[in-house]
Parts: C-alpha cells; sequence; structure tokens
C-alpha cells in the first residue's frame, strides 16, 4: 500500500522573496528539491517516499507581513522546517530595510524553524539578532560590510558554508547551489544528495570560498600619507619592505604607522604585503606557464617554501591546485 503524499513530505522549505533578491536562486532551489525527490523516489524504488515541499514568501515594501505566494503542495497547512534568505542583486548598502522579514523569521526560529542564508542575504538574517555572537559566513567581498553593520556577529567569509544546525549560512552568489545539497543530503540523505549534484554536473557542498577571494584593497579612507605606502607597495611589492621604510615614507614614527595604517586599510602592513604579492602570484598562475618557484622569486620570496605556505594560507590551495583550477595557459609549470 503506497504511503499518502501527506506522509511522504519529510520537509517544507520556504524561500524569501524581497526586493531586488536573486530569483534564480529561489526557482533554482526549487527545481534543484523537486529533482533531488524524484531521485529519492529512483534510489528506494518506491513512490511518494520522500519528499520536499517548497513553498514562497514574498516581502513588499510598505507591507507588514509575509504572505505565501506559491506552494508545491498548496491547500495544506504550512510546517517549515526551514527558511532561506536568498542572495540579493544589489550591494549591501542599497539593500532595503529588512525588519518585516526579519521579525517573521525569528518568530518561525523560535517555533523550531531553521534559518539559512546564502551571500547578502545574511544581512537579512542578521538583522534577526539571531546570529549575534556566532560564526556566520556571506559573499567574500561583503564580509567587512556585514562585520561592520553587525560587529556582534563573527563574520568568517573563509568558508563556503557553516552549519550550526538550527542556523546555517552559505557565502557567494551561487552558493545555494552548496546550501541545497547540504539541506538535500540532511534530509533525503547522502546518496540522493550525491546524485542530484551529479546530475545536475556540479561538485558536492564546498566548505571554503577562500580559493574564490580577491584581495580588493580600501584606497578611499581618506588617509593620504597611508594612500602614499599603498601605492609604494603595489609599484614595488618584490623588494624587501620594512616597516621603518614604510614609516619614513609616510612620514611618522613606526608606532603611529603602524596604529593608522590598520586603522586605514583594516590589516597590518606585513599582511597587506603578503596580499599584494599573493594576487599578483595569482595572476602568473593563470596566465603564464612560468614555475612556481619563479613566481615565487618574482613576486618577492626568497624560500619557494615560505611562498607556498602563505599561498595556501591566503587561498586554501597549493600554488600548484591553483594553476589546476585556474590556469589558462598550458606549458611547462610545476605543482
Amino acid at each position: 500500500m503506497k504511503k499518502s503524499v501527506e506522509s511522504a513530505v519529510v520537509a517544507e522549505i520556504g524561500l524569501l522573496i524581497y526586493p531586488d533578491c536573486q530569483l534564480a536562486a529561489v526557482y533554482g532551489l526549487t527545481d534543484m528539491f523537486r529533482i533531488a525527490a524524484d531521485w529519492a523516489v529512483s534510489i528506494s524504488g518506491e513512490e511518494n517516499v520522500r519528499a520536499i515541499r517548497v513553498s514562497h514568501w514574498q516581502f513588499m515594501p510598505g507591507e507588514d507581513s509575509v504572505e505565501c505566494v506559491w506552494d508545491s503542495h498548496p491547500n495544506r497547512p504550512h510546517h517549515l522546517s526551514h527558511v532561506i534568505a536568498p542572495p540579493s542583486l544589489v550591494m549591501p548598502a542599497k539593500m532595503l530595510p529588512m525588519t518585516v522579514p526579519a521579525n517573521w523569521m525569528s518568530a518561525l526560529y523560535h517555533d523550531g524553524v531553521t534559518l539559512c542564508s546564502v551571500c547578502a542575504g545574511a544581512f537579512v538574517l542578521a538583522e534577526t539578532g539571531l546570529i549575534d555572537n556566532r560564526r556566520a559566513t556571506t559573499h567574500w567581498a561583503f564580509a567587512q560590510a556585514l562585520s561592520e553593520r553587525f560587529p556582534a556577529i563573527e563574520v568568517a567569509a573563509e568558508n563556503m558554508v557553516i552549519d550550526d544546525g538550527d542556523i546555517i549560512t552559505a557565502g557567494g552568489i551561487l552558493a545555494w547551489t552548496d546550501l541545497g545539497l547540504t539541506l538535500i543530503e540532511k534530509v533525503l540523505g547522502t546518496g540522493t544528495m550525491l546524485s542530484t549534484a551529479r546530475f545536475l554536473l556540479i561538485d558536492p557542498p564546498r566548505r571554503e570560498q577562500s580559493t574564490y577571494a580577491a584581495f580588493i584593497p580600501d584606497f578611499e579612507h581618506g588617509d593620504s600619507e597611508i594612500l602614499r605606502v599603498q601605492h609604494y607597495l603595489h609599484a614595488n611589492y618584490a623588494g624587501l619592505q620594512g616597516i621603518e621604510t614604510m614609516a619614513e615614507l609616510a612620514g611618522m614614527t613606526p608606532r603611529t604607522f603602524l596604529r593608522r595604517f590598520q586603522k586605514a586599510t583594516g590589516i597590518r602592513p606585513t599582511e597587506y604585503l603578503q596580499q599584494v604579492r599573493i594576487m599578483k602570484a595569482r595572476d602568473a598562475l593563470e596566465l603564464t606557464s612560468r614555475t612556481i618557484d619563479y613566481i615565487a622569486w618574482k613576486v618577492g620570496y626568497t624560500d619557494p617554501s615560505a611562498f607556498r605556505k602563505i599561498f595556501r594560507k591566503i587561498t586554501g590551495v597549493t600554488p600548484g591546485q591553483y594553476r589546476q583550477r585556474f590556469g589558462t595557459v598550458q606549458g611547462e609549470g610545476d605543482s
């Protein structure tokens, strides 16, 4: 005897639609969960064994509620198990206030619903206050903005997915695939998750996004003396650059220079120089067939092993792995 459709629904995942959100994520996740349910049936050999119910919940500016606008299993009471705040198509600074959806998500959380976000959706989730004093991730380019707006959050932008059980955050704008597969594994099992990933020709959930993160220096902080040093480092990154030399260039004592530089750029001068060098090394690995030892020397490292260690610390992979993934030139380069 077949199970009823009602008993076959093992989770209801609500997708929040807010102004300027990425609808590709909303509809992509909707399709992914349906495909996963089909694979669950295929793997089990039975019909209606397990299914994920998907509902879309919309917030419109000026309204004080979030309403269901689509449901894969309509005409039944809602029993949300997860709610996802998708990415935004506008920069966080241009996102509208999300007080209403944040209150809606907070109420659901206290009823036992797991809250999730992808990319800039973390800013919606952050307004609930529920990720204060927790680790959370967002797109690497938005990490500083999230930290500044919500200083109580421990932003870990190196992670692609952070799963705390009751709250799950995902990083990049396309990390909805990683979040979706993570939820499929939780609800329908590892076998169904892997079958879904293979069918969609995507990788299983990634855990880090540091490999994709680019160094974006801040040149608009307003400190002209520090800006002069930054420009110098970008032009002379391969040379030996001591704190005393940089401080002299800025016309400051080393102690004052260190304080001013970190305040203006967010990182120490030595870390800044490392980021510039690794940025140049990435370009060389992507666009040339030069050996890794040569590239290390060219960007300022006399010890290739030290270069490899720093490169892996910043990107999460070795120089050889990075070239294999992103290189565009065939040649004699080593690993």
